[in-house]
C-alpha cells in the first residue's frame, strides 16, 4: 500500500505542474470551468457511457446573466449529478451539492435499533470498531466509518478477546468509506503472503480515454495476531468507497464471505479542483480496479444475498446477521 500512496502523491504532483486555463468568476466562466474540469479529468464516462458534451448544450441553456449564487450552484450541481457518482460534490459556503440515488432507491438493509437487540449496550469500543461476543461464541464486529482506524495495538486486543470464538461477523453496512491504509491494516490480520489487492490508473492527458496502464498494488500481512476462523463480512447499498474497496479485496480471502446486499461501488479516487467563484468540486478522477482487473463502481454482490425482511424487522431480528452467525456455526 505505501508504493499506492507514493503513486497516488505523484499523480497530485503530475496535476500540480499543469497550467490552468483561466475563467471569469461570472455565472458564464464558473459554468465552463465546472464543465471543463470534469470533461478533461472525470474517469468514467466511456464505462458508464455518459455523452458529456450533450449534457453541456442541456445545461448552458440555463445559465444567465447576471445569475443568483444559490440560482448557479443548483444548476452546476445539477449538472454533476448527471455523472451518477457518489465521489462528486460541490462545495460553497451555504450547501454541498451531492448525488445519493445511488443508495436512496435501494432497501436499507440496515437497523441500529434492531442492531442493539444483539449487541445490547455494554459493547467494546476500540479504534472507531463497536465490538462484543454474540451468543454461540460468535465474535462481532461493527465498524461504521474507515475515516477513523484501529491501530495494531487495538487490533491485538479484539482478536485476542476474540481468541475463543467460532468465528468472526464484520459489519460495514452503512460505512461510506475513509482511508485504504486502514483497508489494508485489517486485511493484513487475515492473510499469510503479500497479495495483489487491485489494480489503479491515472490520467494522462485531457481525452476521455487517456490512461496509464494498470498498476498493481498489494497487501502485505500484520506480524502481529492475526485470524484465520471463518468471516462474515455484512454489506448492503451504503457501503461505499475505502468499504467498497474492503469488500473486494475480503471477497478474495479464502476464508471470508460477504453476506447482505450489493455494496454501492465508489472505486474512483476523488480528486478536487476550484471554480473562480471559490467553490471546490471533487471528482473521480484515478479508477481502481479488483484483483480480476474488473471496476467495481457499481458495486459488489456478496456472495449470500440476504435482505432484511418485513417480519424479521417486525419480531426485532437482523436476517443478515442471522445468516452470517448460521453460516459460521456450519463451518
Amino acid at each position: 500500500m505505501k508504493k499506492l500512496f507514493i503513486y497516488i502523491i505523484s499523480i497530485f504532483a503530475l496535476c500540480s505542474c499543469v497550467k490552468e486555463e483561466q475563467f471569469d468568476n461570472t455565472a458564464r466562466g464558473n459554468f465552463e470551468a465546472c464543465w471543463k474540469i470534469i470533461n478533461e479529468r472525470y474517469c468514467f464516462f466511456e464505462y458508464k457511457d455518459i455523452d458529456w458534451q450533450d449534457i453541456y448544450y442541456k445545461y448552458e441553456q440555463k445559465i444567465e446573466s447576471p445569475m443568483r449564487a444559490d440560482s448557479l450552484f443548483s444548476v452546476l450541481n445539477q449538472m454533476l449529478c448527471e455523472l451518477k457518482d457518489g465521489h462528486v460534490n460541490i462545495y460553497s459556503s451555504f450547501d454541498v451539492g451531492r448525488y445519493w440515488d445511488w443508495f436512496e432507491n435501494y432497501p436499507n438493509n440496515f437497523d441500529s435499533s434492531i442492531q442493539k437487540n444483539y449487541i445490547g449496550t455494554n459493547y467494546k469500543i476500540a479504534g472507531g470498531m463497536k465490538y462484543t461476543i454474540l451468543p454461540d461464541s460468535v465474535g462481532y464486529i461493527y465498524y461504521g466509518s474507515f475515516e477513523s482506524g484501529p491501530s495494531d495495538t487495538n487490533l491485538d486486543n479484539i482478536f485476542r478477546y476474540f481468541s475463543e470464538c467460532k468465528g468472526l461477523i464484520i459489519d460495514i453496512r452503512d460505512n461510506g468509506g475513509g482511508t485504504l491504509s486502514f483497508v489494508e491494516r485489517i486485511v493484513g490480520r487475515f492473510i499469510t503472503e503479500r497479495i495483489c489487492a487491485g489494480y489503479i490508473q491515472h490520467k494522462t492527458g485531457k481525452g476521455h480515454n487517456d490512461f496509464s496502464s494498470l498498476h498493481p498494488f498489494y497487501f502485505d500481512p500484520s506480524n502481529r495476531i492475526k485470524w484465520f476462523k471463518p468471516i462474515a463480512v455484512l454489506t448492503n447499498r451504503h457501503t461505499y468507497s475505502a468499504a467498497n474497496n474492503f469488500a473486494s479485496v475480503m471477497q478474495s480471502i479464502p476464508h471470508a464471505k460477504l453476506f447482505g446486499d450489493r455494496t454501492g461501488g465508489g472505486c474512483g479516487l476523488p480528486f478536487s479542483s476550484e471554480l473562480p467563484v471559490g467553490w471546490s468540486i471533487r471528482f473521480s478522477a484515478s479508477p481502481i480496479y479488483d484483483i480480476n482487473k474488473n471496476l467495481t463502481e457499481f458495486g459488489i454482490d456478496p456472495d449470500f444475498n440476504v435482505q432484511m425482511s418485513e417480519s424479521g424487522m417486525m419480531g426485532g431480528k437482523d436476517d443478515i446477521i442471522d445468516a452470517a452467525i448460521g453460516y459460521i456455526l456450519q463451518q
